[in-house]
């Protein structure tokens, strides 16, 4: 399936496509995500717009584009064809993350920043990608069909910075919803580096998607991000048991 929602552009934008071909020969990483909960707000392209990188500009739905807070386990993280790195590679994450199209018409994600349980992985993406990665305390509790998420940012700040998420897992979603693909079919991230805006491609199988209920919400990690404060619930509550993925290598948005 795929959908193709308006955007202004004299570019062609790519379509929404829940399983593409995979577009390049070669995996520079490799990982697992697993539990993965996806909130997401609406919000008007003007406010992100300053937030993105260099030659990106606001990807929308109907005229809106959208904040994500996004929980889940990395598991297996490692290089190309290689073993997952051994306990370094396995950790909890929570990423707030907005949505963004290049001047070629790719659609990707932009991370405002990435709360990870290990350190070490956090060193090595802002060193090597510049991806705001934070050292922070994270676990997932599970009771039944209950999940509940807690995050604390250790470093870099702000100290303290604390998000608790907890949902209710439901039905599996046979046929998501265009805006669902919207959100969750993303093929890329840009990110800014050493003066340069890169994109890095991504491949995994169509994502399992389940209904999921809010039951409890308190964070502040989006507006640590920079954004304001998310205007009443989320207007989309995933969740999924996860899927394999692999990066390809940057190249330059030009």
């Amino acid at each position: 399936m795929t959908a193709a929602p308006g955007h202004d552009g004299a570019v062609d934008i790519e379509p929404v496509d829940c399983a593409p071909v995979r577009a390049f020969p070669r995996a520079w990483l490799r990982q697992r995500w697993q539990d993965l909960t996806f909130l997401h707000w609406a919000v008007a392209s003007e406010v992100v717009a300053p937030l993105l990188p260099a030659g990106t500009r606001p990807d929308t739905f109907d005229g809106l584009s959208y904040v994500g807070l996004i929980g889940f386990r990395m598991v297996g993280l490692g290089l190309g064809r290689g073993p997952g790195v051994p306990y370094f590679g396995t950790f909890w994450e929570t990423n707030v993350r907005l949505y963004s199209v290049d001047g070629t018409g790719r659609r990707a994600v932009v991370f405002r920043s990435l709360d990870a349980s290990r350190l070490v992985p956090v060193l090595v993406a802002q060193l090597s990608l510049r991806l705001p990665y934070k050292w922070s305390a994270m676990r997932l509790d599970r009771d039944g069909d209950r999940l509940t998420y807690r995050c604390r940012r250790r470093w870099p700040g702000p100290a303290g910075a604390s998000s608790r998420m907890a949902v209710r897992v439901g039905e599996l979603i046979v046929d998501p919803t265009p805006l669902e693909h919207f959100l969750t079919a993303r093929w890329g991230l840009h990110t800014r580096a050493y003066g340069r805006t890169l994109h890095l491609p991504n491949w995994h199988p169509q994502w399992p998607l389940h209904r999921a209920e809010l039951l409890h919400l308190d964070d502040e990690l989006v507006t640590a991000a920079g954004l304001p404060p998310p205007a009443g619930p989320p207007v989309s509550v995933l969740h999924s048991p996860g899927i394999p993925v692999v990066f390809g290598g940057p190249t330059v948005v030009g």
